[in-house]
């Protein structure tokens, strides 16, 4: 199990990549571990507002449907449309090619409110 030092990570699982004002978010190792096979994201359309903590779409494994959270707040930009026709690319790659969103952050400083690393790999007994 991966955990990169670079992203920030909340306490559902998702993680942030943040450049410049532009964030990147998707869920991490541990999480599509516990889910399983990825089959289906769903993500609202691009523009969509979001607030930090709020659900902003669902993930479908095999045998569970789980709630997506934005780990900031912000406007949806753009959904990764790869993950529409390779799934499992969440399971393989989670935090490159895996990617679920990319967003503008309206409040950047929410950033510092979610874990580092080493937080999140002892709430994942790491």
């Amino acid at each position: 199990m991966t955990f990169p030092e670079i992203l920030s990570y909340t306490k559902e699982h998702e993680w942030v990549r943040v450049e410049g004002t532009i964030g990147f978010v998707g869920i991490t190792d541990h999480a599509q571990g516990e889910l399983g096979d990825i089959v289906y994201v769903d993500i609202p359309d691009a523009g969509a507002s979001v607030k930090q903590g709020d659900v902003f779409g669902t993930i479908e494994a095999v045998k569970t449907v789980a709630d997506l959270y934005a780990p900031v707040s912000g406007t949806i930009l753009e959904f990764n449309a790869a993950i529409n026709d390779a799934p499992e690319s969440v399971n393989n790659d989670p935090y490159g090619a895996g990617w679920i969103i990319k967003m503008e952050l309206s409040n950047p400083s929410e950033v510092s409110a979610l874990m580092d690393v080493a937080s999140y790999k002892a709430l994942v007994g790491q």
